[in-house]
């Protein structure tokens, strides 16, 4: 169990802008940040991070929280991972007894496979450095290509020894359960028993944009026709590669920084780029581009320029990719090397100047690129021109913003001497085909998961639910609980006076009072702890909240006090918009807010005891449930009046 003072000291020394910048390309708003939501596709920033509070707030998804929460939900950390992911971040120490075999076989599936990776990285260090093996062959073979020592640490790369079965032994003896080994691919088992699978290779640690190894690259060097060139990481439950970018950990900074991505295949691609001075880059693994993996840039940049060798066959493959960055309303430029030079090769023959003119120079946008491409098949012949032309409309057409897709059309009309009506005739043709049928997909989504009617605010039986009042004074409570409200209190004279009140305060005994309690038990908890805060002489704080280690009470008190459409103060400044102030109002706002809930417990209350009066034969009882009743009402019309309410029942 971590101790209090060192969570303290956690959340004390994590800056939640500075964390979540990691995963999120923040701009500051005002004076919170926005950006895209790193937990659903989307194009227009609704994702709020407050310095001031400490709390994000992701309106597209509802997700919420403080900076542990961001962890916990993005990393799917526990609490106390999360906790140590940030003191490990912050260099803070966290005293822990090294983990047995027991405890090591206690750990969830998904933190047991980041281990074992953990493990059997730090294995093919280990070996590549300090082995006669690992140094003849694994490193070796990388200081042939070119990479220093401070790149190899960087990038953590290692070595797997021949041997069948080092790595399955190793890792089974430090406790580490085979199954583990099996689920990351580390091992696999035949009849003759277990073996290292990436065994006799080089390899590079697949991380995620924390560092967290989620798989393994692994280059044979010996030639082998019976064996791929290539082997990676079957796909698990930590490990989904249309997901993943290569160097994504490595490159994110400098990704924000330049504000654009380079693109490119092969792990070593990355590493000779980033070691030659270009250090905004990633790799998607030699998978075909996924929009997955265009979706992570995005957080981080709008700009993204591939690079591409000269292998046609695979250059026209890459269509399909480009299409998909268009559709996410990014910019996309493409690099093309000379005849017989890759990313790495270039990277390693040139100085990093060349290198820097070079990407610069060649970069060309989309319909160039394609035009290019396509026409130098056409040979002049109309038919294929038409069709090259048509092939880079259908790519505009895909571009949700009308004046990006005017500016291509422009671009097109003047590349091919075209006019600029035919071509806008062509797109809308195609807009109406793709509307079309995202329509039918609707359709038929709709039909499989037809809507759901929206929740009533009253249960069957007539009973108020009280959701919407209860959270409003809870509200109250986290908003302003500590600022005071003057309240007309009656003496022991008769006489009256006027009484400070803490916004707080004064909710928990009118609550209190007529002992009512909240149907929702995370309200209801919020409540009781700040009764226990009153009763100790202290109004508790909205960051002892924001920092509680129940996500449900941390969750609710972000949705209560973030507004997705509030007016900000700088905006009403600035246009001269001066929407009424709720703190300005404060005493009737509480005062209203009290009178509404007491009026729905009371018609509740009313309702109960009118379903006990059908059942009811006892004369006596009849008569008593009748006076409560009208008890009852003369209550809920004492309510009612406060608020200007008529009661027609």
């Amino acid at each position: 169990m971590i101790p209090k003072e060192t969570i303290e000291r956690i959340f004390d020394a994590a800056d939640i802008v500075e964390v979540i910048n990691d995963f999120v390309h923040l701009k500051k708003a005002g004076s919170n940040y926005k950006g895209l939501s790193p937990f659903v596709n989307e194009k227009s920033p609704s994702f709020m991070v407050s310095p001031a509070k400490g709390i994000f707030k992701d309106f597209s998804s509802g997700k919420g929280g403080n900076v542990v929460t961001f962890v916990m939900e993005h990393e799917h950390f526990s609490y106390p991972e999360a906790l140590k992911w940030l003191a490990k971040r912050y260099n803070i120490e966290i005293e822990e007894e090294e983990l047995t075999a027991e405890q090591i076989e206690a750990q969830s599936e998904r933190e047991s496979l980041y281990l074992v990776n953990q493990f059997a990285k730090d294995f093919f260090v280990r070996q590549m450095l300090t082995t006669n093996e690992g140094q003849a062959i694994g490193l070796s073979y990388f200081k042939e290509r070119g990479f220093s020592e401070e790149t190899i640490k960087k990038f953590e790369l290692g070595y797997a020894p021949q041997g069948s079965d080092n790595l399955t032994k190793a890792a089974t003896s430090a406790g580490y359960k085979l199954k583990f080994l099996e689920a990351t691919g580390l091992s696999r088992t035949n009849e003759r028993g277990s073996y290292d699978f990436f065994r006799g290779r080089v390899l590079f640690p697949i991380q995620n944009i924390t560092g967290r190894v989620l798989g393994f690259g692994g280059r044979i060097l010996k030639i082998d026709k019976k064996s791929a060139k290539y082997y990676n990481s079957p796909e698990s439950i930590i490990y989904n590669k249309s997901k993943i970018l290569y160097g994504l950990f490595q490159a994110k900074h400098d990704i924000i920084k330049e504000d654009k991505c380079f693109l490119v295949e092969g792990y070593t691609d990355v590493i000779s780029l980033h070691q030659a001075g270009v250090k905004n880059v990633v790799a998607s693994s030699g998978t075909a581009l996924t929009e997955g993996q265009i979706r992570l840039i995005k957080r981080y940049t709008k700009n993204i320029t591939i690079l591409y060798d000269g292998d046609a066959a695979g250059i026209k493959a890459s269509f399909r990719g480009i299409d998909l960055i268009l559709e996410e309303e990014m910019n996309v430029k493409v690099v093309l090397f000379p005849n017989g030079e890759d990313p790495d090769s270039y990277a390693r023959k040139v100085s990093t100047e060349e290198l820097d003119r070079y990407l610069d120079k060649e970069a060309q946008d989309f319909i160039h690129f394609k035009a290019s491409i396509l026409l130098s098949d056409s040979k002049n012949d109309p038919i294929k021109k038409a069709e090259t032309i048509k092939d880079i409309v259908r790519s505009i057409a895909i571009i949700p913003d009308q004046i990006t897709r005017s500016v291509y059309i422009q671009a097109t009309s003047q590349l091919f001497e075209i006019s600029e009506q035919a071509l806008l005739n062509e797109v809308n043709k195609q807009l109406g085909v793709k509307q079309e049928s995202d329509f039918k997909a609707q359709q038929i989504a709709e039909k499989k998961n037809p809507t759901k009617a929206l929740p009533r605010k009253t249960s069957s039986d007539g009973r108020h639910l009280l959701e919407d009042q209860e959270k409003d004074l809870i509200r109250l409570m986290i908003l302003y609980g500590s600022q005071h409200i003057t309240i007309e209190v009656e003496g022991e004279d008769g006489k009256t006076e006027e009484v400070n009140y803490p916004v707080a305060q004064f909710i928990i005994e009118e609550i209190l009072s007529d002992d009512i309690s909240y149907l929702n038990k995370d309200y209801q908890q919020v409540f009781d702890e700040y009764l226990d805060g009153i009763q100790e002489g202290l109004v508790v704080s909205e960051k002892h909240f924001t920092h509680h280690e129940n996500r449900d009470l941390n969750q609710i008190v972000i949705d209560v006090t973030t507004q997705k459409d509030s007016v900000s103060k700088n905006w009403g400044i600035k246009h001269k918009i001066f929407p009424v102030d709720e703190s300005e109002k404060l005493k009737e706002a509480v005062m209203q807010s009290v009178a509404v809930f007491k009026m729905r417990t009371a018609e509740n209350m009313i309702t109960d005891k009118q379903n006990l009066l059908k059942h009811e034969a006892d004369n006596d009882e009849i008569m008593s449930l009748l006076e409560i009743i009208r008890n009852l009402n003369r209550a809920r019309n004492s309510f009612a009046e406060k608020l200007g309410i008529t009661i027609t029942r």
